[in-house]
């Protein structure tokens, strides 16, 4: 029995904060310097001594960068703002119920707002004495799922009582995941009034030096498009886009292989992007708009981009089933 004056004591509660990489608050350059230094700061983004780094970025990276940004990002921004953060939210929306009233789902961005910070605050105020850490990142990289642990272990570290974390896995060969893109992909090239000569899956890039340094992502995108092929029933080109700087990056480089592939009778072309788990600046604005703009100029004639899994069912289904696998022995029995 508590005494009167105790403080109140929220009922013990389990929370599972779905994490992606982040996006300004607004398509203007104000917003995107803002977000821009943050995101181009982050040692794991940008393994350069910061003594070197930073009189670059805050030079000549953040003088002439944001302005082209922001313009990229005003051609895709949405009335709930950005598409990033506008399906990460309704993914969290959409698992709200799934692992009942015990469980209390949130999501939050690595680099901007809603911040991992803040978020783990508002669920340790709510009771979460236990909480999955949910980078929806398929592939590892530490450029994006270690950082956004990181983020989340500097708050914990700002914590007397701490809650007791898990953390979500890779999944990039999980048969979940791969069930899931096959089935989204399969959906989406049935609608189309044309059938691709090539179906090109589009990873983020990182410097070739992650890959020399260990850095296993590059093998699992390659594993995912393996498995993903497998799946369709054909083979898939492998790209890697968004190169940055002038460091040697993963390659075939994404936008020199749509430009290629013409000349070699490749004219119609689908594209999609299995290493994003919601559609982005990256997905809308690079591949779907620029990539198109490229391929046709080059002399495709058709083009297509698939969407990424977001929050539909086949995607929702899928991070159901991997949350609810790292969840076991924390939820009371059903």
């Amino acid at each position: 029995m508590l005494p009167p004056d105790h403080p109140t004591v929220p009922r013990p509660t389990i929370g599972v904060l779905l994490i992606n990489l982040g996006t300004p608050d607004a398509a203007d350059t104000r917003a995107v310097r803002r977000y821009l230094a943050e995101f181009l700061s982050d040692p794991r983004v940008v393994e350069i001594p910061k003594l070197l780094w930073q009189p670059i970025l805050r030079g000549v990276v953040l003088t002439t960068r944001p302005k082209k940004s922001a313009h990229a990002y005003q051609q895709v921004w949405t009335d709930d703002g950005s598409p990033l953060a506008a399906v990460t939210r309704a993914q969290a929306v959409a698992l709200k119920e799934a692992f009942g009233a015990d469980v209390l789902v949130d999501w939050a961005m690595r680099y901007g707002n809603p911040s991992i910070d803040d978020r783990l605050r508002a669920m340790k105020a709510a009771g979460c004495e236990r909480i999955l850490l949910a980078p929806l990142y398929p592939q590892y990289c530490a450029a994006t799922t270690a950082t956004a642990n990181d983020k989340a272990f500097v708050a914990l570290a700002g914590m007397r009582w701490q809650p007791a974390i898990r953390t979500l896995p890779p999944y990039y060969d999980d048969p979940a995941y791969i069930a899931a893109l096959a089935a989204n992909v399969r959906g989406a090239l049935e609608t189309l009034d044309f059938a691709p000569d090539a179906v090109i899956a589009s990873f983020h890039g990182m410097p070739q030096r992650t890959l020399e340094l260990g850095d296993p992502y590059h093998c699992h995108c390659r594993k995912t498009a393996r498995l993903l092929g497998e799946a369709l029933e054909r083979p898939l080109t492998v790209a890697f886009q968004s190169r940055f700087g002038r460091a040697k990056w993963l390659e075939p480089a994404t936008d020199t292989t749509l430009e290629a592939m013409p000349a070699q009778g490749i004219r119609k072309v689908a594209i999609l992007a299995p290493g994003f788990s919601a559609d982005c600046l990256e997905t809308l604005e690079e591949l779907a708009i620029r990539g198109r703009e490229s391929f046709l100029a080059a002399g495709g004639t058709h083009f297509t981009y698939l969407p990424c899994l977001n929050d539909s069912a086949e995607g929702v289904a899928m991070l159901r089933a991997l949350l609810a696998r790292e969840l076991e022995g924390w939820r009371r029995a059903e």
